[in-house]
């Protein structure tokens, strides 16, 4: 766990931002029920922001939620600064802008689609240069975006934006509208917002932590494709998938033939780039919806969602195809050519179970293996005759 850890940043008058996450990351805002508090007293205050600081150290410390933790800053920045809307913006770094991961207020659906570039606007220019800003008039700052105010139909008179870093990475920012007073903005709550912004800093890195380590335990090092491990998980849950909405769905066994001489003759670091490369093209060749896992050694699985028998065997041809025609690792000059023993199976027509259906694809593949190699079988139909033809005219 990540303690928190600040430098201070010497406030900025500036404008713009933004960041966006990728399609599937994009969530709902959560309706937080609005609380327009009068202003609390100071004695009181401090009691309550030093319960703030407790119940976010509890936060962290006992759950890896990253919602847990957002979601108390997003109640404490509402309960004690009561800015008219404010958002959590987050970086993609892929993309180099900033989308909404939090919005509160009005219109703040409006928002979630909407992405920020860098250095675009108060929010963007805060990303860009890592350092708080406060606008307490945006009509006289040249860096504000007005086109977020044209989308959400709302009036933007202010603006406080606070960098979330973490260490001398910015992952994002909190930006709070209209909520800068008369008398200006009061640095006591200036400093309550860093703050909040460091315990967002530090969930969204454990979160990235996490979420890091979890793909480290289903993926495999040397391909990059899905483990061995989340194999068994996948398969179970396409079974059960497949059988409450009668689905069809198969498994192809791919077994690279003679790989051993490649180790024996070029060394096992060219077998890794060579298993390496055949992955992620088997990986390209797949659909969307597929899935394909190194099994271990040198071979492989694609798991086909809702895709019967007759269709897998296209599938498993056009693979067979695709290792025996190509030349690999020609960019290093080695020009390797390889044969693949594939073996298919299908649900339900083959076996309605996991280890039914695992048993049977490999038993296939193994059919071809141990005969003539370089062929596709499919379990209870054995060898297909039109890639054994082939092999043999390639012979």
């Amino acid at each position: 766990m990540v303690l928190p850890q600040r430098k201070r940043e010497k406030e900025v008058k500036t404008r713009k931002g933004e960041v966006e996450p990728s399609v599937e990351e994009v969530k709902q805002f959560p309706a937080v029920e609005r609380r327009r508090n009068p202003a609390v007293p100071s004695e009181q205050r401090e009691k309550g922001e030093v319960a703030v600081f407790q119940e976010l150290g509890k936060a962290l410390t006992s759950s890896l939620q990253l919602d847990q933790v957002l979601r108390t800053i997003m109640e404490k920045i509402d309960e004690f600064l009561r800015p008219d809307n404010w958002s959590l913006l987050l970086l993609d770094e892929a993309k180099q802008e900033l989308y909404f991961e939090l919005a509160v207020g009005k219109a703040s659906q409006a928002l979630k689609d909407v992405r920020i570039k860098m250095g675009q606007g108060i929010a963007g220019w805060v990303a860009q240069r890592g350092e708080t800003v406060v606008v307490p008039d945006t009509s006289k700052d040249t860096r504000f975006f007005g086109k977020v105010d044209e989308k959400t139909k709302t009036e933007t008179q202010s603006i406080v934006a606070v960098p979330v870093k973490f260490r001398d990475t910015c992952l994002g920012v909190i930006e709070l509208i209209n909520c800068i007073g008369p008398e200006g903005f009061d640095p006591r709550d200036l400093k309550l917002l860093e703050a909040l912004s460091d315990f967002a800093a530090i969930a969204l890195e454990n979160a990235r932590h996490v979420k890091k380590i979890h793909e480290l335990t289903i993926t495999d090092d040397c391909t990059s494709l899905y483990n061995a491990r989340h194999m068994g998980f996948i398969l179970e849950t396409e079974i059960y998938r497949s059988q409450r909405y009668n689905y069809e769905f198969s498994i192809v066994f791919i077994d690279l033939d003679h790989f051993k001489q490649v180790n024996d003759t070029h060394g096992h670091l060219v077998g890794s780039r060579l298993l390496a490369e055949i992955g992620n093209a088997l990986k390209e060749h797949c659909r969307l919806i597929d899935f394909a896992f190194r099994y271990g050694g040198d071979e492989f699985v694609i798991l086909l969602p809702q895709t019967s028998k007759e269709s897998a065997l296209n599938v498993a041809r056009r693979l067979h195809k695709l290792i025996r025609e190509a030349t690999w690792l020609g960019p290093e000059g080695l020009n390797i050519k390889l044969t693949p023993s594939v073996g298919v199976a299908s649900y339900p027509v083959d076996s309605r179970t996991k280890e039914g259906l695992l048993h049977l694809a490999d038993e296939a593949m193994y059919l071809v293996k141990n005969t003539r190699r370089d062929c596709v079988a499919a379990a209870n139909i054995g060898i297909l005759a039109d890639t054994a033809a082939a092999a043999e005219t390639a012979g």
